[in-house]
Order: C-alpha cells, then sequence, then structure tokens
C-alpha cells in the first residue's frame, strides 16, 4: 500500500487590485506540517481539497492562480469570509 504524502498550499487574497488570490507557501512532507502549524497558530482557516491542493502546488510561490482554478477558489475564500463573519 502507498503511504500519501502530506501537502499543503496556502493562499493570499486581498481585494487590493490584484486579480486573483496568489500562492504565498507551497510543500510536502514536513514543510506542509509547518505550513499547517503556522496557519494554525495564526487562526487561519484551512480548507482541506486533495485534488485542488496537487493542482495548486504545481504553481509558483509569488503567482497568482490561473482563471481555470477561480471558480473552485472563490467557493473556498467565500466559505472563508463567512467563518469570519460568523465568529468576528
Amino acid at each position: 500500500m502507498k503511504k500519501s504524502i502530506k501537502l499543503a498550499v496556502a493562499l493570499k487574497y486581498e481585494d487590493d487590485g490584484t486579480e486573483a488570490p496568489v500562492v504565498i507557501a507551497s510543500g510536502r512532507g514536513e514543510i506542509a506540517e509547518k505550513i499547517l502549524q503556522i496557519a494554525q497558530m495564526e487562526k487561519v482557516p484551512v480548507h482541506q481539497d486533495g485534488s485542488l491542493v496537487q493542482v495548486l502546488a504545481e504553481l509558483e510561490v509569488d503567482t497568482e492562480i490561473p482563471p481555470e482554478l477561480y471558480q473552485a477558489v472563490a467557493q473556498i475564500i467565500a466559505f472563508v469570509w463567512q467563518l469570519d463573519q460568523k465568529y468576528s
């Protein structure tokens, strides 16, 4: 049986004129664990989507996500904004 390697990608989106969210961190294994630890410490919501994270992990850090991923990522951002409104 193949053991899965943890994968994590962090996105940043600010409504400041940039067109799309930007990949600010990406990693596998221990780096993925560190990304998740930092998110937890900073109380950043984490969303799990194995298929999406695999695609996002192929992008370079500091690059905007491509238009074909806008809808999938927009759903996550909307979810995070709803959580923020509910618990703020």
